[in-house]
C-alpha cells in the first residue's frame, strides 16, 4: 500500500509527523484531498480540520487556524500559526473567546484593528464548529 509523509507544524510545536494513506484539508476554495503521488501544489488553507487517514484506517484530526500547505508527490507539509489536536479542542472556551472578539469588534473604530479582530473571530468560529463536529462524531 502506498503512503504519503505528513507533517503538521504550528508556531509552537510539531503536532504530527508520520505516514498516511489520505489527507483532507480545508482549502480556500473547498476541501483538498491528497493521495500519494499528488501533483505538487502550494496554497493557503482556511481555518478548519485537517483529517489524516493512517495506514491502519484510524484518523488523526487537527484543527488549524489557516496557514500554508505544500504538497509534493510523497510529502504533505501544513504550516499554521495555530494548530490544536482535535481531542484538545474546547468548544465552550472557543465560544467564550468568540463572544469577546465580537464585543471587541463592535467597540473598535480603527480599520486595521477591525481586520485583525475579524480574522480572529473567523478562526474562533471555525474552531468551535470543529469541536462541535468532533463531539458529534465521537458520540455516535
Amino acid at each position: 500500500m502506498s503512503t504519503i509523509k505528513v507533517d503538521v507544524v504550528s508556531a509552537e510545536q510539531s503536532l504530527f509527523q508520520g505516514e498516511a494513506k489520505f489527507v483532507v484539508l480545508p482549502g480556500e476554495s473547498g476541501e483538498i484531498g491528497v493521495l500519494p503521488g499528488h501533483t505538487p501544489l502550494i496554497t493557503r488553507i482556511r481555518p478548519g480540520t485537517v483529517k489524516i487517514v493512517m495506514p491502519d484506517d484510524t484518523e488523526e484530526l487537527i484543527f488549524v487556524a489557516g496557514g500554508l500547505l505544500e504538497i509534493q508527490p510523497h510529502h504533505v507539509t501544513v504550516l499554521s500559526d495555530t494548530a490544536i489536536r482535535a481531542d484538545d479542542l474546547d468548544e465552550a472556551k472557543a465560544e467564550q473567546a468568540r463572544q469577546r472578539a465580537e464585543e471587541t469588534l463592535r467597540n473598535t473604530k480603527d480599520k486595521a484593528d477591525m481586520a485583525v479582530v475579524q480574522a480572529e473571530l473567523e478562526m474562533l468560529v471555525a474552531q468551535a464548529a470543529a469541536a462541535r463536529r468532533l463531539r458529534k462524531v465521537s458520540s455516535h
